[in-house]
């Protein structure tokens, strides 16, 4: 049973060491321990749903792609617009 505690005790101090030296800085977001960690995870989870998100909806891409492209012209206003 000494034996089964310490073994316990040796695990959760690593990964007591692990979670105190975990940084991550993006630009001005900086985090340490578990904050850091969450938006680490975070960010694989997001990555990960827009992935699959992609791979279902593959044959409607060039469609959207499209329709985003218009709507970016529209928004610039590189038009000239004729005067009432």
């Amino acid at each position: 049973m000494a034996k089964r505690a310490a073994t316990v005790k040796a695990v959760f101090k690593g990964i007591a060491r692990t979670q105190a030296s975990f940084t991550l800085e993006l630009g001005p977001l900086r985090a340490t321990g578990v904050p850091a960690i969450l938006v680490a995870v975070t960010g694989v989870v997001v990555a990960g749903g827009i992935a699959s998100m992609l791979a279902k909806g593959v044959a409607r891409l060039p469609e959207t792609l499209r329709e985003a492209r218009t709507l970016a012209e529209t928004l610039r206003g590189d038009r000239t617009r004729l005067n009432p």
